[in-house]
């Protein structure tokens, strides 16, 4: 079955911290409802949350070293908060999962297949 990945995507100016208890603590129950219908349904591959663009790393090592630069790899509007990787029979069912994970994170959610083998 082909594998998406569904990428959480927050505007750049996001910032956890200053979002109400009370609205985190709904979204963290959505999300993992949403987790267990994924589960269920035979679709859970993988996922995970990030950390802010802030906490990155970026390794280059095209060169004759390795260099190593703190922070995001480029300055962008947005910017991928967390992601699911799931199975699904075609873009079709790909997208109405995503639908449900967009409404659960109440965020954007891009749809990606992978590159078949």
């Amino acid at each position: 079955m082909p594998q998406y990945l569904l990428s959480v995507v927050h505007p750049a100016d996001f910032d956890p911290a200053q979002v109400g208890e009370e609205d985190m603590q709904r979204m963290f129950a959505q999300v993992g409802a949403f987790n267990e219908e994924l589960r269920t349904s035979g679709s859970w591959v993988f996922a995970g949350g990030l950390m802010p663009p802030s906490d990155s790393t970026v390794v280059d090592a095209t060169g004759t070293e390795p260099v190593l630069t703190d922070g995001p790899f480029a300055e962008t509007k947005e910017y991928l908060g967390g992601f699911w990787v799931i199975e699904a029979a075609d873009l079709d069912a790909a997208l109405a999962i995503a639908t449900k994970g967009s409404a659960a994170c109440e965020g954007k959610v891009e749809v990606r297949p992978f590159q078949s083998e």
